[in-house]
């Protein structure tokens, strides 16, 4: 069931790490933690999902996603990269609050 939630940006950056990390999707991470919140067993333990040759996940470190060498990104400063990401977060933002981007 989608569930339209407002929770703080840095909870929703972490839980999304956590996911990356595990190798899991962020959905089944966050659905496990509110089964273990509420007190209920995981029903059928889920096979992590592949992460495939681009991804490196370090334990206690943030997952290392790697581009293709012709990949725009490639080419693209911090800055740049950085104001990427502002932009997709705040188009996301403006889709959650039923606002037209």
């Amino acid at each position: 069931m989608k569930t339209p939630l407002e929770l703080p940006d840095e909870l929703m950056r972490e839980a999304k790490l956590r996911a990356v990390a595990q190798g899991r999707t962020h959905k089944d991470l966050v659905a496990d933690c509110i089964r273990q919140g509420l007190g209920i067993a995981r029903p059928v333990p889920s096979s992590a999902s592949a992460l495939g040759d681009r991804v490196l996940v370090v334990s206690n470190s943030l997952p290392v996603i790697r581009c293709r060498t012709d990949a725009p990104a490639s080419r693209a400063n911090l800055q740049d990269l950085l104001a990427l990401e502002q932009q997709a977060q705040t188009k996301e933002d403006m889709q959650h609050a039923g606002r037209a981007v």
